[in-house]
């Protein structure tokens, strides 16, 4: 079974660095490796299309770097399908969407964690590629790589956040990252992301986090967006978004080639969320 450098870090205290993947392309994972600088790429499947066989070519442009290791952010149904799929193809770590109660972080855990008496999951025997189909399968090295799966959970419904400390005690929950969009518009301040209540509640994320021993997360657009988060005790961080990263390229590229050519641009009807972002 191939190790996993996130959880080697979380072990270890030391800090971490993601970056988030829409595009199911595998030569993308491959990028991502080839520039020695991350820990793990996250895919967001969440938001982006993608089949059973685009997850193990996924997990395969992964294997080729040792030094990384890559999630997978899940909506909230069906849970359990889709932890299980995405650690079979060899994603080693599962970001869950949506929880509200603490019934829902304890199924998001049981999910990773295999069924055997000391790790109390729901997580069953399967001839997939994790295990290198027949080589591992149901083995004690099995068990140990679902035990070392980073299990994270968003927190970004208001209920959630009232029920933090609930949350925050369920056995086995490794890392928690704030959803300043959904926590925004669950109080009814919809696109609102820096409200005064929004930085509040994310402030109290963080803070509950740290109290409790699990790992806060934050996500970034650059990496100067990162200080007021170490500021806060933040030392795992997820940085850029690959749709993002295109869509200003292109609008910045494109509007400086249309001024050379003297012809005026389509502002977009997006341009000013994204910039906002």
């Amino acid at each position: 079974m191939r190790h996993n450098p996130l959880r080697e870090l979380l072990n270890a205290g030391q800090p971490s660095l993601g970056t988030h993947l829409h595009i199911s392309y595998p030569g993308i994972v491959e990028l991502v490796g080839h520039s020695g600088m991350f820990d793990y790429v996250e895919f967001l499947g969440e938001y982006a299309p993608y089949d059973l066989y685009a997850l193990e070519n996924l997990g395969r442009a992964v294997d080729l770097f040792p030094h990384m290791t890559a999630m997978m952010k899940i909506e909230q149904e069906p849970r359990m399908y889709l932890a299980i799929r995405a650690l079979g193809s060899g994603i080693q770590n599962v970001l869950f969407a949506d929880p509200r109660t603490a019934a829902d972080v304890e199924a998001c855990v049981k999910a990773v964690r295999a069924e055997a008496p000391a790790s109390g999951g729901l997580h069953g025997v399967g001839m997939r590629r994790d295990v290198g189909y027949v080589l591992e399968c149901g083995t004690p090295a099995f068990v140990k790589a679902l035990d070392d799966a980073v299990v994270a959970v968003m927190i970004e419904k208001a209920a959630a956040v009232d029920n933090l400390d609930a949350l925050l005690s369920v056995k086995g929950l490794d890392m928690v990252q704030f959803g300043p969009a959904d926590y925004a518009m669950s109080i009814g301040l919809a696109g609102q992301w820096s409200h005064p209540k929004v930085q509040e509640a994310e402030r109290h994320v963080i803070e509950t986090a740290l109290r409790k021993g699990i790992a806060p997360r934050a996500e970034i657009a650059s990496p100067g967006d990162a200080q007021r988060y170490l500021d806060l005790g933040v030392k795992h961080f997820c940085i850029g978004w690959d749709v993002s990263i295109l869509f200003n390229w292109f609008k910045e590229a494109g509007q400086a080639m249309r001024d050379i050519l003297g012809r005026a641009g389509d502002s977009g009807r997006t341009s000013a969320a994204y910039g906002e972002r």
